[in-house]
């Protein structure tokens, strides 16, 4: 049985396909497009699905549209409409006309527009196909009501998290904006359910709050919420207080935040072109702390609550990698797995194993999520054929571990393309930008080559077995979504990889997982001695991650790094 998991309701667009509780594939349709995120999240934009994901994930199987059993949809808009409008009712749903009063079911004036566009996903997904891809989609009609899976939002952020994780039972946290009502929910998962505890509705929400402080500060919401985690280690806890006093945090594991405009507490906002400020580092600053202490009083209600040892956490708030550390080192909970897409694309993948289990009637996991590597590959030889038609220079390279280190302990930057694209937003040795941690420079010489801003650090990879020599604590962190302490006696040696506070968000990688990636810093181990490597993101500012030979080729020439190791193939500048 084939499930396809889609979301698409607000940002962060993908797809993945489930078969007999295995997943196939699953993509951000980001990496297909070249429009970070996919699309913003406003009302206009609820209509356009991720046709190119879906497409990538069908040919991973083999399989048309129409050979797709069930459909599962990480939004449930008829939780949103007013009483009398259902699955059962004709979608018409007019905007309210200027000067009418909004009716309190809505939350918004455009949600009637909103909730249309998704309400009829299952017309646009065979009506609405790129010309080009039409081969896959060609035939495909879903006439069935049965095949449709409307989910609730935060139910496919519980299952992403909770489903694939290594464990049998846990308790789960997800925290994000905004879903249909929810906006953070708690949960107990068991074998292959999850029964919901509480819940903190619209428009009480953390992640909200969050997002207004990163317009504030001049970034872009939706999208730059890591600049402001990356800036707090800059600043001072100067408005801790002032952030505090408009969360009114309950002991039952609700909270409620005050409708205050941030003007009136926190000063002028920034604008993108200003330059940075002490004041904007300590608002930073005093926002991350605030949202430390506020979930980790959270956490130890839900402990409390359900008494189990795993935590289970997902939505946008899971990918601040410093909270994330600040939950593990708590000590609440024995441990803690966060989903590598723990953002809105992941729901796609909660969706999917959420109407597999429930319609084949599981009562036991099926799925263990040890990789994040379920994205598009090229063979070598689908990639020389494309370089030999582009006239590029290239070498084919004998040692392809061996040669690329060498590269690196010359202090060369390359663009490193090998496998499986990652699902999820981080780069873990697939799509990546790899450099030599030795020298404190590579840290600024890679953000000029990105285009980044200066405060934004770089982050490590290390071998499995070696990481708990060079960082405190480290065992096994596969998807980069927690931050380590330096050892003291490393930090000399690695000064690009540590951060201003003494940190850096890790990725470890074993054999299994990524057997030529764990043999390149195997190979740079032995020409420097530290089995540690620079990873950061194959893209430049704007863009997603590249996805294809031609993405990494059009990289590659319009910025300023060394070489490109894509497959089996070197291009040198």
């Amino acid at each position: 049985m084939y499930t396809l998991g889609i979301n698409a309701a607000f940002h962060d667009s993908a797809a993945c396909l489930v078969k007999d509780g295995q997943l196939v594939a699953a993509a951000e349709d980001e990496r297909f497009t070249h429009i970070k995120h996919g699309k913003r999240p406003i009302p206009f934009a609820a209509y356009e699905l991720p046709y190119h994901a879906i497409n990538y994930c069908l040919q991973s199987a083999g399989i048309r549209l129409h050979q797709v059993d069930h459909f599962a949809y990480s939004f449930d808009p008829y939780l949103l409409m007013p009483a009398g409008t259902g699955e059962e009712a004709e979608i018409n749903l007019p905007l309210f006309p200027a000067g009418k009063e909004m009716p309190e079911k809505w939350l918004s004036p455009w949600d009637p527009l909103f909730l249309q566009a998704i309400a009829n996903a299952p017309g646009q997904l065979t009506d609405g196909y790129p010309h080009h891809l039409q081969p896959n989609f060609r035939d495909a009609v879903i006439n069935r009501r049965d095949q449709w899976h409307y989910l609730e939002h935060h139910l496919c952020h519980a299952a992403s998290a909770f489903l694939p994780s290594p464990y049998e039972e846990a308790a789960v946290m997800t925290i994000d904006g905004r879903g249909e009502k929810a906006t953070t929910t708690f949960s107990t998962g068991a074998q292959h359910s999850l029964t919901r505890i509480s819940q903190v509705n619209m428009p009480h929400s953390l992640g909200l709050l969050y997002e207004r402080i990163t317009t504030h500060l001049g970034f872009l919401h939706s999208s730059d919420e890591y600049k402001v985690m990356a800036l707090a280690s800059y600043g001072k806890p100067v408005y801790v207080q002032v952030l505090r006093d408009i969360i009114a945090l309950s002991d039952n594991g609700s909270y409620q935040i005050a409708d205050i405009p941030l003007e009136e507490i926190l000063g002028p906002q920034r604008k993108k072109t200003d330059p940075f400020l002490a004041m904007h580092f300590d608002i930073a600053h005093s926002m991350q702390a605030v949202l430390q202490e506020s979930v980790l009083q959270l956490a130890s209600w839900l402990k409390r609550e359900t008494g189990s040892d795993n935590l289970c956490f997902a939505g946008g708030v899971a990918l601040n990698c410093v909270l994330n550390a600040t939950l593990r080192d708590a000590g609440i909970f024995r441990n803690i797995w966060v989903q590598p897409a723990a953002g809105d694309a992941g729901t796609a993948l909660g969706a999917a194993l959420w109407a597999d289990a429930r319609l084949r009637q599981r009562t036991s996991k099926d799925f263990v999520m040890d990789h994040a590597y379920w994205g598009p590959a090229y063979t070598d030889a689908e990639i020389e054929q494309f370089l030999q038609w582009t006239k590029t220079p290239y070498r084919k390279l004998d040692n392809i571990a061996e040669e690329a280190a060498s590269l690196l302990a010359q202090d060369k930057i390359i663009g490193w393309f090998q496998g499986r694209m990652e699902f999820g937003p981080r780069a873990l040795g697939s799509r990546s930008i790899l450099a030599s941690p030795l020298h404190a420079d590579m840290q600024a010489r890679l953000n000029e080559v990105k285009d980044r801003e200066d405060f934004r650090p770089v982050a490590p990879v290390v071998t499995e077995e070696a990481a708990a020599e060079w960082f405190e604590g480290a065992d096994y962190s596969p998807f980069m979504l927690f931050v380590y302490r330096v050892k003291e006696d490393k930090k000399a040696l690695i000064p690009a990889v540590t951060h201003v506070d003494g940190t850096a968000r890790i990725q470890t990688v074993n054999r299994e997982q990524h057997p030529l990636y764990h043999e390149l810093l195997q190979a740079f181990e032995k020409k420097t001695g530290v089995p540690v490597l620079i990873n950061t993101s194959f893209n430049t500012l704007g863009k997603p991650i590249v996805c294809t030979p031609r993405d990494a080729l059009e990289c590659f020439w319009s910025s300023p790094f060394d070489a490109l190791v894509i497959g089996s193939f070197l291009i040198e500048k």
